[in-house]
């Protein structure tokens, strides 16, 4: 081999060798923060809203029942129209949740809807239309005519009657807290300074949010995202009613009901202002339905599993 080409192979070996070898330092990637999981739509701070519950100085005492439907009456125009228009919730295992293998809407809330429709077109299967809302929605639906009727674990306050018409109570329930089995939470006293969960609009969020133990209360949609949040680790409890959580606790072993309840919470249907017929007719239905055996039922298979047995609230009229 010629000279000059063995000095350009022995140049072009040691140039490979250079690029094989040790490229030097590395440039620093970009910094790596803490990588945390998306928030769910809507999530604020402790706003409490319409569903302030501090004032309980009013007759939340409904009127008294009637169970007919006169000609024009709401309850023929929507006879006539064929569906009752109900908003409800989705998202609440045991009172109101969409069926992932059926399908269906079930859940407490569910039932109640059923009986009013039924006593409304003779039975209630193709007489409902089911509107989906979130707990903040409850008074603009009603107020804007969009439904007839909402059933949504939604308590009475005299905040409320200010904007919309409520039946005779049908379910009691209290304010209680959910946290992670052996998080040392043992009730509202120990969640100073923690983020504590719970829907906008609520009762629920209202008491969080003026808790003596000041904890840091976060709202959000859905009572669905609140799960969401804790298993996220992005609140450290839920607080809402019993019977809200025990579902939550009945989907995630994780999580479990701790404390007494610290508030009544009488949950009734919501109806449009200025309809009184049809607030006689609804509490006409629900003393059927205490009175006759479909409430204990209902309660028997949803909730007694959850909270063990129970009964429906005591009822007085106007």
């Amino acid at each position: 081999m010629a000279r000059g080409k063995v000095a350009a192979l022995v140049a072009a070996v040691a140039l490979l060798a250079a690029g094989c070898g040790s490229a030097g330092t590395p440039a620093d990637p970009a910094p790596v923060g803490d990588v945390r999981a998306p928030l769910p739509a809507g999530v604020g701070g402790g706003d409490t809203g319409s569903g302030s519950g501090a004032d309980n100085s009013c007759d939340t005492r409904s009127l008294s029942p009637n169970g007919s439907i006169p000609y024009g009456s709401t309850m023929d125009k929507i006879r006539d129209r064929g569906r009752l228009i109900a908003g409800v919730d989705q998202t609440n295992f045991l009172f109101g949740f969409l069926n992932p293998s059926s399908g269906n809407l079930e859940g407490f809330d569910i039932e109640i809807v059923k009986q009013i429709a039924a006593s409304i077109f003779g039975r209630w299967e193709g007489h409902i239309q089911w509107v989906a809302i979130p707990s903040s929605a409850r008074e603009d639906v009603l107020k804007d005519h969009q439904v007839d009727i909402v059933v949504r674990t939604y308590s009475i306050t005299c905040t409320r009657m200010k904007d919309v018409a409520f039946s005779a109570p049908y379910y009691q329930a209290g304010q209680a807290v959910l946290a992670a089995k052996n998080s040392g939470i043992r009730g509202l006293q120990d969640l100073g300074g923690k983020r504590v969960c719970a829907a906008k609009n609520s009762t629920s969020l209202s008491t969080i949010s003026t808790a003596p133990s000041r904890p840091v209360p976060v709202s959000v949609n859905n009572w669905s995202d609140c799960l969401v949040l804790i298993q996220q680790g992005q609140v450290d409890a839920i607080s809402t009613d019993d019977v809200i959580l025990a579902g939550m606790a009945r989907q995630d072993p994780n999580l479990e009901v701790v404390g007494e309840p610290f508030t009544r919470e009488f949950y009734g249907v919501g109806i449009p202002r200025g309809q009184d017929d049809m607030v006689r007719f609804v509490n006409a239905v629900l003393e059927n339905v205490r009175n006759g055996g479909a409430w204990q039922n209902t309660y028997k298979y949803w909730i007694e599993p959850a909270l063990g047995p129970g009964s429906p609230p005591s009822v007085s009229y106007r």
